[in-house]
């Protein structure tokens, strides 16, 4: 709190730029905002909803600071309701209330999803719409799992309308098989649990578009005004050092926001309980660690500046808690032992944690 509270050490032209991540659940958002910052910072797991608020990073380097806004992935309010775990408002507000504040959108879909990659996210759709005057670059993320690269020129052309930065993309011709038809038909259709709402998707919270905006929205795959197409595997610090060359030159004069030694808001024991969430949501099975809560038991300085955590899980069911605790233990031993090694890395420390469970009552 201290070093969020100390005044900016400002350099002489400095810059600055704030970065608004987004996309749909589990599209690697996280994944690249901890590969932009050179070090984990942000929790990452398989499973969609893992990041549950807005949380920030800063980068800063020589006269350039970037603020790296991570957010869940964007979502209905109906899809929320469906969800059999109950999860925070902050999922269906923190995206929308993020963008307002950014001066470049970097738009992530994960290509190796084959259902989602060849149109983007309505919700996605929606908030470039709703914030046309804000710069937004295109990522396609996981490129190492698509086994065709032609794909990938055939995705940028359709996720940009054949557009990027005003100018008309070249993409060769190419001979499709006779399948090709059918697939088109089938991109045509709602994707699998996609809301079908029409029109009256204008009642919906976070929308300021009109009936008639909405309907031609829904009516194209892409969107036509991204400044820039980028491809990469989020993992590859090589691949994403590109897109942090552009991320930083496209940065503006003007005051940082916070010292230079400050990487993220997030409080120490915000980092920890996300982190361990992380791994509960890795290794339980279905709702087991979406409905999981956290208190934090203890929290003190041990022998040779060894950082002493004690945590306590709460589980709805006696069987969730017996998921959690694993045979003879082995499960909560093994959750406790690598997110007190992440915490370890982050906090550059040697974290002790330990774990137990309890019925909630």
């Amino acid at each position: 709190m201290s070093l969020l509270l100390r005044h900016p050490d400002q350099p002489e032209n400095s810059k600055i730029l704030k970065v608004a991540i987004i996309g749909a659940p589990n599209a690697g958002k996280s994944t690249l905002s901890n590969q932009l910052m050179g070090r984990k910072v942000f929790a990452v797991s398989k499973k969609v909803h893992t990041t549950r608020s807005r949380s920030l990073g800063v980068v800063t380097e020589d006269d350039t600071q970037i603020i790296l806004l991570d957010t869940p992935g964007l979502t209905t309010a109906s899809k929320v309701k469906r969800c059999l775990h109950q999860l925070e408002k902050s999922l269906l507000v923190d995206p929308w209330t993020t963008v307002k504040e950014a001066d470049l959108m970097v738009v992530v879909v994960d290509a190796a999803d084959r259902w989602r990659s060849s149109r983007l996210d309505f919700e996605v759709l929606k908030c470039l719409a709703q914030h046309p005057d804000i710069p937004a670059v295109l990522v396609l993320n996981k490129v190492d799992l698509v086994k065709s690269k032609d794909r990938l020129l055939e995705m940028t052309a359709e996720l940009t309308c054949g557009l990027v930065n005003g100018r008309r993309m070249r993409v060769r011709p190419m001979i499709k098989p006779p399948s090709a038809k059918k697939k088109s038909e089938r991109d045509s259709e709602p994707l699998p649990h996609e809301d079908t709402a029409g029109p009256k998707a204008s009642a919906e919270p976070n929308s300021v578009l009109n009936n008639e905006q909405l309907k031609a929205l829904r009516s194209q795959d892409g969107w036509p005004h991204f400044k820039d197409v980028f491809m990469l595997s989020s993992v590859d610090r090589e691949d994403v050092q590109t897109l942090k060359s552009y991320i930083m030159s496209v940065a503006k004069l003007g005051s940082w926001q916070y010292h230079s030694e400050v990487l993220t808001d997030q409080s120490p024991e915000e980092i920890c309980t996300n982190i361990i969430r992380e791994k509960l949501l890795e290794y339980l099975p279905q709702e087991v660690p979406y409905s999981m809560t956290q208190s934090v038991e203890l929290w003190q300085d041990g022998e040779k500046d060894k950082l002493e955590i004690s945590v306590k899980l709460n589980a709805k069911k006696e069987a969730h808690m017996r998921m959690v605790i694993g045979t003879a233990g082995q499960m909560i031993a093994r959750i406790a032992q690598e997110a007190g090694e992440d915490l370890s890395r982050i906090y550059l420390r040697e974290v002790r944690l330990k774990l137990s469970v309890k019925l909630r009552k």
